[in-house]
C-alpha cells in the first residue's frame, strides 16, 4: 500500500511541474525514437539485401573484368571478357549454366510514350540463373539468338509506363531507334540494382552485340553452379579456367574478379549490423542526453522540495522512503519518456518506409531494448538526487526556506 500511494505522490509531483516534466523527458523521447527508427532502418537494408541474394540463389557467381588503374586511380573496367571465356566455363563438371552479358541504357518509345531503361543482351540461360519469369508471354529461344531475331522481353514496370492498359505483347518498340517485337513481360521483382529487371529490356545478345552496341566483347558472365555443389571450388576452377583463357602468368594478377553471392550475402550482412551498431550508439547519445536533463530536473525538485522533505521525516518517514519517492519519479519520466519514443520512433520508421520508400522492419527485440534502456538511464541517472533527498537532516530541511 505503501509503495502505490508513494507512485501516486511521485505522479502528481510530476503533474504539478508538466511542462518542465516533458522537457526532462524529450531527450529520452528523442534517443528512443532515434534508437527504433535507426534499427528499423538496419534491419530492413538487411531484409533487402537477403531477400534479394535469395531471390537470385546463393549458387549464383558473376564474373566481371577488374577496373585498369592509372596513376593509383581505379579507372573503366576492361574490355577483356569474351564469348570464348563464357563458353570455355561449361567445361568445369560443377557448372550448370553460363549466360554473357552485355548492357547499356537507352531510351524505349512505343508511339508517343517513351521512357529510360537498361538494355541488357544475354542468352536464354541468363533468365534461369537470375530466376526470372513471364507474367505474361515467353523468354527468346535459343533458335532466336543464333538468327539475331528482333524480340524483346519487358521488365513490369517498363510495360507500365509505354503501354498503361494496352496489351504489349506482339507490339513493335522502338530500342535506340531499332525496332523490336515484344514477346514477353516479367514478373516484378522489386530489385534496385543496375540490372533492375523491372526497368530493363532483355534482348538476345547476338542482336545486343552486332546490331546495337557493336561490341565485341561482354561485360558479365554469370555462372550458376548445380545443386550441393561447392561454389569455393567452383570459383577456384573459375579463375584456373579464365587465367588460361587470357594466357596469365603465373606471377600476374588476375584481370578479372569472380562473386560469390552466398560471400556477398554475408559481407553485406555484416555491414548492415555494423551500420546499426553505428547507428543505434550515436542515437544512444541522445538517451544519455536526456539522463543528464533527468538529473538536472531531479536536483532542483529536490532543491525546491527540501521542507517537504523535512516534514516527512519529522513524521517518521525513512531514508529508504525517501529515496524510493524520487527515484520513482526518476523512473517515471524515463519510462512515459521511453513510451512516447516508442510512438515517435514507429511513426518515423512507417514515415520513411511510405515517402522515402526505404524498407524498415520494426521488431519487437528493439523496441524493448529502448524501453529497457530508458528504465536503466532513469535509475542511473536519477538515484543520486533521490540518494541527497534521502540524506538530508530533518532539522536542517526543516528550516529550508
Amino acid at each position: 500500500m505503501l509503495f502505490w500511494t508513494t507512485v501516486r505522490v511521485a505522479l502528481q509531483s510530476l503533474y504539478s511541474s508538466g511542462l518542465r516534466s516533458f522537457l526532462a523527458m524529450l531527450g529520452i523521447i528523442i534517443g528512443v525514437g532515434a534508437v527504433i527508427s535507426m534499427l528499423a532502418v538496419g534491419a530492413g537494408a538487411q531484409m533487402e539485401v537477403t531477400q534479394k541474394v535469395s531471390n537470385m540463389g546463393t549458387n549464383l557467381l558473376s564474373v566481371r573484368p577488374t577496373r585498369s588503374r592509372s596513376q593509383g586511380a581505379a579507372g573503366a573496367a576492361r574490355q577483356n571478357l569474351t564469348l570464348e571465356d563464357a563458353q570455355s566455363l561449361l567445361a568445369i563438371p560443377q557448372i550448370a549454366e553460363v549466360a554473357p552479358i552485355v548492357r547499356d541504357q537507352g531510351q524505349i518509345k512505343y508511339y508517343e510514350q517513351n521512357a529510360p531503361a537498361s538494355i541488357i543482351g544475354t542468352a536464354v540461360t541468363y533468365f534461369s540463373t537470375r530466376s526470372l519469369q513471364t507474367e505474361r508471354g515467353r523468354i527468346f529461344t535459343e533458335f532466336e539468338t543464333e538468327k539475331s531475331m528482333r524480340v524483346v522481353v519487358i521488365g513490369s514496370t517498363l510495360a507500365t509506363e509505354l503501354f498503361d492498359t494496352t496489351d504489349p505483347l506482339g507490339e513493335n518498340i522502338r530500342i535506340n531507334g531499332e525496332d523490336f517485337r515484344v514477346i514477353g513481360i516479367l514478373k516484378a521483382k522489386g530489385d534496385r540494382d543496375r540490372d533492375n529487371p523491372d526497368q530493363a529490356v532483355i534482348v538476345p545478345y547476338t542482336v545486343a552485340m552486332k546490331k546495337m552496341m557493336g561490341a565485341t566483347r561482354i561485360q558479365d558472365i554469370d555462372v550458376r553452379g548445380a545443386e550441393n555443389c561447392d561454389m569455393t571450388a567452383i570459383q577456384n576452377d573459375i579463375t584456373l579456367m579464365l587465367r588460361k583463357q587470357h594466357n596469365l602468368l603465373p606471377d600476374t594478377d588476375n584481370d578479372f574478379q569472380v562473386f560469390n553471392q552466398a560471400e556477398l550475402l554475408e559481407t553485406a550482412s555484416e555491414v548492415s549490423r555494423t551500420f546499426t551498431v553505428l547507428l543505434g550508439s550515436i542515437a544512444g547519445i541522445s538517451m544519455v542526453v536526456g539522463g543528464i536533463g533527468i538529473m538536472n530536473m531531479m536536483l532542483l525538485t529536490v532543491s525546491e522540495r527540501t521542507r517537504e522533505i523535512g516534514v516527512r521525516k519529522a513524521i517518521g518517514g525513512q531514508n529508504k522512503d525517501i529515496l524510493l519517492q524520487f527515484l520513482l519519479e526518476s523512473i517515471l519520466i524515463s519510462c512515459l519518456g521511453g513510451v512516447l519514443g516508442i510512438v515517435f520512433g514507429c511513426g518515423v520508421a512507417v514515415a520513411i518506409e511510405n515517402f522515402a520508400g526505404y524498407p524498415t522492419v520494426l521488431e519487437m527485440n528493439s523496441i524493448l531494448f529502448a524501453l529497457i534502456i530508458s528504465t536503466a538511464v532513469g535509475i542511473f541517472f536519477g538515484f543520486y538526487p533521490a540518494w541527497r533527498a534521502a540524506q538530508l537532516d530533518p532539522i536542517e530541511a526543516l528550516r529550508w526556506e
